[in-house]
Protein backbone atom coordinates (compact mmCIF):
# COMPACT_ATOMS: atom_id res chain seq x y z
CA UNK A 1 0.00 0.00 0.00
CA UNK A 2 1.40 3.16 -1.03
CA UNK A 3 1.95 6.10 1.30
CA UNK A 4 -0.94 9.32 1.20
CA UNK A 5 0.34 11.78 -1.46
CA UNK A 6 0.69 14.55 1.17
CA UNK A 7 3.10 12.53 3.65
CA UNK A 8 5.17 11.81 0.63
CA UNK A 9 5.24 15.49 -0.20
CA UNK A 10 6.46 16.13 3.49
CA UNK A 11 9.23 13.93 3.38
CA UNK A 12 10.80 15.60 0.20
CA UNK A 13 10.07 19.26 0.92
CA UNK A 14 12.82 21.41 2.15
CA UNK A 15 11.27 24.31 3.72
CA UNK A 16 11.66 24.72 7.02
CA UNK A 17 14.37 23.19 6.81
CA UNK A 18 17.91 24.75 9.48
CA UNK A 19 21.06 23.67 8.86
CA UNK A 20 23.56 23.15 12.44
CA UNK A 21 25.65 25.88 11.38
CA UNK A 22 22.45 28.08 11.30
CA UNK A 23 21.24 26.77 14.44
CA UNK A 24 24.69 27.73 16.23
CA UNK A 25 24.79 31.14 14.74
CA UNK A 26 20.81 31.70 16.40
CA UNK A 27 22.21 30.31 19.29
CA UNK A 28 25.41 32.78 19.18
CA UNK A 29 23.29 35.70 18.46
CA UNK A 30 20.83 35.09 21.18
CA UNK A 31 23.86 35.22 23.70
CA UNK A 32 25.19 38.57 22.09
CA UNK A 33 21.77 40.02 22.19
CA UNK A 34 21.65 38.29 26.08
CA UNK A 35 24.46 39.67 26.78
CA UNK A 36 23.47 43.51 25.22
CA UNK A 37 20.43 44.18 27.02
CA UNK A 38 21.59 42.14 29.97
CA UNK A 39 24.36 43.98 30.97
CA UNK A 40 22.75 47.31 30.09
CA UNK A 41 20.80 46.28 33.14
CA UNK A 42 22.93 45.52 35.08
CA UNK A 43 24.49 49.25 34.03
CA UNK A 44 21.07 50.69 35.11
CA UNK A 45 21.25 49.20 38.17
CA UNK A 46 24.11 49.55 39.11
CA UNK A 47 23.94 53.66 38.73
CA UNK A 48 20.57 53.62 40.33
CA UNK A 49 22.34 51.53 43.37
CA UNK A 50 24.98 53.70 42.83
CA UNK A 51 23.35 57.17 43.41
CA UNK A 52 20.91 55.69 46.19
CA UNK A 53 24.37 54.99 48.16
CA UNK A 54 25.98 58.74 47.48
CA UNK A 55 22.55 60.06 48.85
CA UNK A 56 22.45 57.60 51.92
CA UNK A 57 26.12 58.33 52.34
CA UNK A 58 25.64 62.07 52.32
CA UNK A 59 22.12 61.91 54.52
CA UNK A 60 24.13 60.56 57.25
CA UNK A 61 26.80 62.86 57.57
CA UNK A 62 24.66 66.08 57.24
CA UNK A 63 22.51 63.65 60.43
CA UNK A 64 25.46 63.11 62.09
CA UNK A 65 26.05 66.97 62.42
CA UNK A 66 23.54 67.57 65.11
CA UNK A 67 22.52 63.52 66.28
CA UNK A 68 23.68 60.66 67.80
CA UNK A 69 25.53 57.92 65.28
CA UNK A 70 22.02 55.69 65.69
CA UNK A 71 19.91 58.63 64.99
CA UNK A 72 21.71 59.50 62.22
CA UNK A 73 22.18 56.09 60.46
CA UNK A 74 18.03 55.64 61.05
CA UNK A 75 17.68 58.67 58.85
CA UNK A 76 20.32 57.05 56.39
CA UNK A 77 18.26 54.50 56.27
CA UNK A 78 14.80 55.92 55.76
CA UNK A 79 16.23 57.70 52.58
CA UNK A 80 17.69 54.56 51.18
CA UNK A 81 14.56 53.08 51.16
CA UNK A 82 12.32 55.68 50.39
CA UNK A 83 14.56 55.78 46.80
CA UNK A 84 14.43 51.87 46.70
CA UNK A 85 11.86 50.16 48.45
CA UNK A 86 12.50 47.06 49.85
CA UNK A 87 9.44 45.54 48.53
CA UNK A 88 11.00 46.35 45.29
CA UNK A 89 14.85 45.68 45.68
CA UNK A 90 14.70 43.96 48.69
CA UNK A 91 17.10 44.44 51.59
CA UNK A 92 19.44 46.79 50.15
CA UNK A 93 21.47 48.04 53.13
CA UNK A 94 21.04 47.96 56.81
CA UNK A 95 22.35 49.34 59.66
CA UNK A 96 25.93 47.14 59.58
CA UNK A 97 26.51 48.68 55.93
CA UNK A 98 26.54 52.42 57.32
CA UNK A 99 29.63 53.13 59.37
CA UNK A 100 31.09 56.46 60.79
CA UNK A 101 34.91 57.04 61.05
CA UNK A 102 37.59 58.93 59.42
CA UNK A 103 39.08 59.95 56.33
CA UNK A 104 42.73 60.11 55.58
CA UNK A 105 42.61 61.56 52.22
CA UNK A 106 46.70 61.91 51.56
CA UNK A 107 46.47 57.49 51.76
CA UNK A 108 43.01 57.35 50.43
CA UNK A 109 41.73 55.58 53.71
CA UNK A 110 38.72 55.11 55.52
CA UNK A 111 39.56 54.29 59.44
CA UNK A 112 35.97 53.21 61.23
CA UNK A 113 35.26 55.00 64.56
CA UNK A 114 31.66 55.19 65.42
CA UNK A 115 32.38 58.45 67.31
CA UNK A 116 33.49 59.99 64.63
CA UNK A 117 31.30 62.66 62.71
CA UNK A 118 33.93 63.48 60.24
CA UNK A 119 33.40 60.79 57.49
CA UNK A 120 31.14 57.95 56.50
CA UNK A 121 31.30 54.92 54.63
CA UNK A 122 27.95 53.24 52.74
CA UNK A 123 27.90 49.94 51.13
CA UNK A 124 24.86 48.81 49.41
CA UNK A 125 23.92 45.43 47.96
CA UNK A 126 21.98 43.18 44.81
CA UNK A 127 23.73 40.10 46.13
CA UNK A 128 22.73 37.08 46.14
CA UNK A 129 23.91 37.20 49.45
CA UNK A 130 21.52 39.71 50.16
CA UNK A 131 18.78 37.63 48.27
CA UNK A 132 18.02 40.61 45.97
CA UNK A 133 20.54 40.07 43.03
CA UNK A 134 19.65 41.78 39.60
CA UNK A 135 17.76 38.95 37.89
CA UNK A 136 18.78 38.40 33.88
CA UNK A 137 16.59 37.92 30.89
CA UNK A 138 18.04 36.76 27.79
CA UNK A 139 21.22 35.17 29.33
CA UNK A 140 19.16 32.73 31.42
CA UNK A 141 18.68 30.13 28.43
CA UNK A 142 22.75 29.78 29.19
CA UNK A 143 22.22 29.38 32.31
CA UNK A 144 23.44 33.29 33.93
CA UNK A 145 20.49 33.73 35.94
CA UNK A 146 21.44 37.06 37.56
CA UNK A 147 23.90 39.46 38.71
CA UNK A 148 25.39 40.50 41.98
CA UNK A 149 26.19 44.01 42.17
CA UNK A 150 27.81 45.85 45.34
CA UNK A 151 28.49 49.56 45.63
CA UNK A 152 30.37 51.94 48.24
CA UNK A 153 30.26 55.72 48.92
CA UNK A 154 32.15 57.75 51.49
CA UNK A 155 31.68 61.39 52.30
CA UNK A 156 33.64 63.58 54.64
CA UNK A 157 32.79 66.96 56.69
CA UNK A 158 35.08 70.09 55.56
CA UNK A 159 35.45 73.63 56.52
CA UNK A 160 36.18 76.36 53.29
CA UNK A 161 38.81 77.88 54.24
CA UNK A 162 36.97 81.25 53.03
CA UNK A 163 34.52 80.28 55.90
CA UNK A 164 37.67 79.97 58.21
CA UNK A 165 39.84 82.85 57.70
CA UNK A 166 38.62 85.70 55.20
CA UNK A 167 35.95 88.15 54.06
CA UNK A 168 32.52 86.73 53.38
CA UNK A 169 29.49 88.37 51.96
CA UNK A 170 26.42 86.76 50.60
CA UNK A 171 25.60 89.93 48.94
CA UNK A 172 28.97 91.46 47.64
CA UNK A 173 32.13 92.39 49.61
CA UNK A 174 33.09 95.74 48.79
CA UNK A 175 36.97 97.24 49.66
CA UNK A 176 38.51 100.45 48.69
CA UNK A 177 42.60 101.13 48.42
CA UNK A 178 45.98 100.61 49.50
CA UNK A 179 45.03 97.42 51.20
CA UNK A 180 47.48 94.26 51.76
CA UNK A 181 45.94 90.70 51.73
CA UNK A 182 48.88 87.92 52.26
CA UNK A 183 49.52 84.75 51.83
CA UNK A 184 46.00 82.30 52.52
CA UNK A 185 43.56 85.11 53.10
CA UNK A 186 39.93 84.84 51.24
CA UNK A 187 37.29 87.02 50.33
CA UNK A 188 34.53 85.53 49.04
CA UNK A 189 31.13 86.75 47.42
CA UNK A 190 27.94 84.78 46.32
CA UNK A 191 27.50 87.31 43.90
CA UNK A 192 30.04 90.55 43.63
CA UNK A 193 33.53 91.81 44.69
CA UNK A 194 33.90 95.31 44.19
CA UNK A 195 37.75 96.26 44.50
CA UNK A 196 39.56 100.13 44.17
CA UNK A 197 42.85 100.67 43.59
CA UNK A 198 46.38 99.76 44.86
CA UNK A 199 45.07 96.51 46.95
CA UNK A 200 47.51 94.43 46.95
CA UNK A 201 47.24 89.93 46.43
CA UNK A 202 50.44 87.92 48.23
CA UNK A 203 50.80 85.14 46.05
CA UNK A 204 48.64 82.22 47.95
CA UNK A 205 45.57 84.65 48.15
CA UNK A 206 42.04 83.95 46.87
CA UNK A 207 39.57 86.13 45.65
CA UNK A 208 35.89 84.37 44.85
CA UNK A 209 32.59 84.51 43.13
CA UNK A 210 30.42 82.68 40.86
CA UNK A 211 31.96 84.26 37.94
CA UNK A 212 35.20 85.79 37.96
CA UNK A 213 34.63 88.51 34.94
CA UNK A 214 32.17 90.12 36.80
CA UNK A 215 34.48 91.38 39.49
CA UNK A 216 34.26 95.05 39.96
CA UNK A 217 37.45 97.34 39.39
CA UNK A 218 38.64 100.64 38.46
CA UNK A 219 39.48 101.61 35.12
CA UNK A 220 42.91 100.88 35.99
CA UNK A 221 42.11 97.34 36.44
CA UNK A 222 43.88 94.66 37.17
CA UNK A 223 47.62 97.02 36.70
CA UNK A 224 46.70 98.75 40.07
CA UNK A 225 45.67 95.63 41.87
CA UNK A 226 49.11 93.52 41.81
CA UNK A 227 48.35 89.55 42.40
CA UNK A 228 44.75 90.05 41.74
CA UNK A 229 44.41 88.36 38.55
CA UNK A 230 46.01 85.33 40.08
CA UNK A 231 44.18 85.39 43.28
CA UNK A 232 41.04 85.00 40.96
CA UNK A 233 38.65 81.86 41.02
CA UNK A 234 35.25 80.58 40.36
CA UNK A 235 33.65 79.20 43.68
CA UNK A 236 30.13 79.56 45.05
CA UNK A 237 28.32 77.88 48.26
CA UNK A 238 25.60 78.59 51.16
CA UNK A 239 26.95 80.11 53.64
CA UNK A 240 25.15 77.70 56.10
CA UNK A 241 26.55 79.33 59.60
CA UNK A 242 24.03 82.24 58.82
CA UNK A 243 21.19 79.47 59.37
CA UNK A 244 22.81 78.48 62.55
CA UNK A 245 22.95 81.97 63.95
CA UNK A 246 19.63 81.78 66.05
CA UNK A 247 20.34 77.98 67.37
CA UNK A 248 23.33 79.65 68.47
CA UNK A 249 21.93 82.15 70.10
CA UNK A 250 19.38 79.95 71.94
CA UNK A 251 21.86 76.79 72.75
CA UNK A 252 23.84 79.38 74.50
CA UNK A 253 21.00 81.47 76.59
CA UNK A 254 20.32 77.67 77.93
CA UNK A 255 23.91 76.77 78.21
CA UNK A 256 23.89 73.94 75.80
CA UNK A 257 27.26 72.41 75.47
CA UNK A 258 26.84 72.13 72.13
CA UNK A 259 27.93 75.38 71.16
CA UNK A 260 29.38 76.69 74.56
CA UNK A 261 33.09 77.58 74.51
CA UNK A 262 35.63 75.21 76.84
CA UNK A 263 36.77 78.37 78.62
CA UNK A 264 33.27 78.16 79.93
CA UNK A 265 33.27 76.38 83.74
CA UNK A 266 29.91 77.51 84.37
CA UNK A 267 27.13 76.48 82.25
CA UNK A 268 24.46 78.00 84.31
CA UNK A 269 23.32 81.48 82.51
CA UNK A 270 23.31 84.57 84.94
CA UNK A 271 21.34 87.36 84.37
CA UNK A 272 22.81 90.47 83.92
CA UNK A 273 20.42 93.41 84.79
CA UNK A 274 22.77 96.83 84.19
CA UNK A 275 22.78 98.73 80.50
CA UNK A 276 26.35 99.36 80.89
CA UNK A 277 30.14 96.76 81.60
CA UNK A 278 32.95 97.63 82.53
CA UNK A 279 36.10 96.10 83.60
CA UNK A 280 35.26 93.42 86.61
CA UNK A 281 31.39 93.74 86.11
CA UNK A 282 31.61 89.79 83.95
CA UNK A 283 33.74 86.98 85.66
CA UNK A 284 35.50 84.89 83.80
CA UNK A 285 34.01 81.29 83.20
CA UNK A 286 30.17 82.25 83.19
CA UNK A 287 27.40 82.79 80.32
CA UNK A 288 25.59 85.76 80.73
CA UNK A 289 22.18 86.85 79.24
CA UNK A 290 20.66 90.54 78.88
CA UNK A 291 17.76 91.95 78.01
CA UNK A 292 16.65 95.09 76.68
CA UNK A 293 13.61 96.81 75.77
CA UNK A 294 13.47 97.84 72.29
CA UNK A 295 16.24 99.04 70.93
CA UNK A 296 17.97 100.42 74.01
CA UNK A 297 21.29 99.77 73.75
CA UNK A 298 23.89 98.10 76.54
CA UNK A 299 27.05 99.74 76.40
CA UNK A 300 30.68 98.35 76.94
CA UNK A 301 32.72 101.10 78.38
CA UNK A 302 35.97 102.42 76.92
CA UNK A 303 39.36 100.16 77.88
CA UNK A 304 36.99 97.70 79.04
CA UNK A 305 38.79 93.91 79.08
CA UNK A 306 36.45 90.81 78.93
CA UNK A 307 37.92 87.59 79.27
CA UNK A 308 36.51 83.93 79.35
CA UNK A 309 32.59 84.85 79.40
CA UNK A 310 29.62 84.23 77.01
CA UNK A 311 27.03 87.28 76.70
CA UNK A 312 23.46 86.46 74.95
CA UNK A 313 21.41 89.44 74.31
CA UNK A 314 18.66 91.33 72.31
CA UNK A 315 20.19 94.60 73.15
CA UNK A 316 22.16 96.86 70.46
CA UNK A 317 25.98 96.48 71.45
CA UNK A 318 28.03 99.84 71.75
CA UNK A 319 31.51 99.02 72.26
CA UNK A 320 33.45 102.09 73.57
CA UNK A 321 37.03 102.72 72.11
CA UNK A 322 39.93 100.67 73.11
CA UNK A 323 37.74 97.79 74.44
CA UNK A 324 39.26 94.18 74.30
CA UNK A 325 37.61 90.96 73.90
CA UNK A 326 39.86 87.88 75.26
CA UNK A 327 37.90 84.50 74.88
CA UNK A 328 34.61 85.88 74.52
CA UNK A 329 31.63 85.26 72.38
CA UNK A 330 28.87 87.92 72.53
CA UNK A 331 25.86 86.82 69.97
CA UNK A 332 23.09 90.10 69.97
CA UNK A 333 19.53 88.45 68.14
CA UNK A 334 18.78 92.51 67.83
CA UNK A 335 17.97 92.31 63.90
CA UNK A 336 18.70 95.96 63.41
CA UNK A 337 21.11 97.54 60.69
CA UNK A 338 23.04 99.06 63.70
CA UNK A 339 22.86 95.89 66.31
CA UNK A 340 26.08 95.91 66.99
CA UNK A 341 28.76 99.18 66.45
CA UNK A 342 31.47 100.98 68.24
CA UNK A 343 34.14 103.34 68.54
CA UNK A 344 37.42 102.98 67.35
CA UNK A 345 40.17 100.68 68.69
CA UNK A 346 38.07 97.48 69.20
CA UNK A 347 40.24 94.67 69.73
CA UNK A 348 38.12 90.92 68.99
CA UNK A 349 40.61 88.41 70.24
CA UNK A 350 43.95 88.45 72.12
CA UNK A 351 47.26 89.75 70.26
CA UNK A 352 49.02 86.71 70.87
CA UNK A 353 50.88 86.20 67.16
CA UNK A 354 48.19 83.29 66.31
CA UNK A 355 48.86 81.10 69.74
CA UNK A 356 46.69 78.56 70.87
CA UNK A 357 43.01 80.52 72.34
CA UNK A 358 42.24 83.64 73.14
CA UNK A 359 40.08 84.15 70.25
CA UNK A 360 36.46 86.10 70.15
CA UNK A 361 33.27 86.16 68.35
CA UNK A 362 30.82 88.61 67.76
CA UNK A 363 27.73 87.27 65.95
CA UNK A 364 24.49 88.78 65.25
CA UNK A 365 20.83 88.60 63.73
CA UNK A 366 21.22 92.20 62.41
CA UNK A 367 24.19 94.46 60.78
CA UNK A 368 27.62 95.40 62.24
CA UNK A 369 29.59 99.26 61.87
CA UNK A 370 32.98 99.67 63.24
CA UNK A 371 35.12 102.72 62.92
CA UNK A 372 38.75 102.92 62.37
CA UNK A 373 41.50 100.59 63.88
CA UNK A 374 39.54 97.20 64.23
CA UNK A 375 41.62 94.81 65.30
CA UNK A 376 40.83 91.03 64.55
CA UNK A 377 43.54 88.63 66.40
CA UNK A 378 41.96 85.40 65.99
CA UNK A 379 38.70 87.11 65.92
CA UNK A 380 35.18 86.48 64.22
CA UNK A 381 32.67 88.62 63.00
CA UNK A 382 29.20 86.93 61.67
CA UNK A 383 25.90 89.17 60.71
CA UNK A 384 22.88 88.36 58.45
CA UNK A 385 22.94 91.98 57.37
CA UNK A 386 25.63 93.94 56.86
CA UNK A 387 29.44 94.63 58.82
CA UNK A 388 30.90 97.66 57.56
CA UNK A 389 34.70 98.70 58.58
CA UNK A 390 36.29 102.21 58.26
CA UNK A 391 40.07 102.48 58.11
CA UNK A 392 43.07 100.83 59.47
CA UNK A 393 41.70 97.64 60.19
CA UNK A 394 44.22 94.59 61.32
CA UNK A 395 43.68 91.41 60.61
CA UNK A 396 47.07 89.64 60.18
CA UNK A 397 47.19 87.18 63.12
CA UNK A 398 43.78 85.58 62.31
CA UNK A 399 40.40 87.00 60.76
CA UNK A 400 37.14 85.77 59.82
CA UNK A 401 33.73 88.40 58.58
CA UNK A 402 30.88 86.66 57.50
CA UNK A 403 27.79 88.58 56.13
CA UNK A 404 24.19 87.49 54.76
CA UNK A 405 24.42 91.53 53.13
CA UNK A 406 27.81 93.17 52.77
CA UNK A 407 31.51 93.76 54.34
CA UNK A 408 32.17 97.05 53.28
CA UNK A 409 35.98 97.85 54.25
CA UNK A 410 37.39 101.32 53.30
CA UNK A 411 41.71 101.54 52.67
CA UNK A 412 45.21 100.27 55.02
CA UNK A 413 44.33 97.32 56.27
CA UNK A 414 46.56 94.14 56.44
CA UNK A 415 44.91 90.97 56.32
CA UNK A 416 46.74 87.33 56.55
CA UNK A 417 45.70 83.90 56.97
CA UNK A 418 46.65 82.47 60.84
CA UNK A 419 45.88 79.05 61.03
CA UNK A 420 45.53 78.70 64.92
CA UNK A 421 44.34 80.74 67.36
CA UNK A 422 40.64 80.12 66.16
CA UNK A 423 39.71 77.24 67.60
CA UNK A 424 36.26 78.54 69.05
CA UNK A 425 34.93 79.98 65.87
CA UNK A 426 31.78 79.15 65.01
CA UNK A 427 31.38 76.83 61.61
CA UNK A 428 28.90 74.64 59.77
CA UNK A 429 29.99 71.65 57.97
CA UNK A 430 30.42 71.27 54.57
CA UNK A 431 30.53 67.89 52.81
CA UNK A 432 31.91 66.16 50.03
CA UNK A 433 32.05 63.01 48.62
CA UNK A 434 35.45 61.30 48.51
CA UNK A 435 35.27 58.10 46.90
Amino acid sequence: MKPPGCFLRFTKTDDGVISALSLFLTIIGLMVAGIAVDYANAVRAREQLQANADATAHAALVAREFATSDAAIQTALALAYGTMPKTTYGAIVDASDIVFGTWDSQNHAFTADSTSRSAVKVVMHETTAYANPVATYLLQLVGVTHWDISVSSIFESYYPSCLTEGFVGQVAVDLQSNNSFLNGFCIHSNNAVSLNSNDSFEAGTVVSMPDPATIQLPSSGFSSNPGLQQALQKDSWKIRILDQIDTIASDLAVGDPRYTPSYIANRTPIAYSQNKIGTGDLTSGNIYTASCNGNSPLNISSGTVLSKIVLVTNCLINFGSDVQLQDVTIVSTNTSKGAISGASGLEVGLNDNCAPGGGAQIITDGGMDFPSALNLFGGQLIAKGDVSFSANGNGVQGASIISGGTVSGTSGMTMAYCGTGMEENYQAEYFRMVM
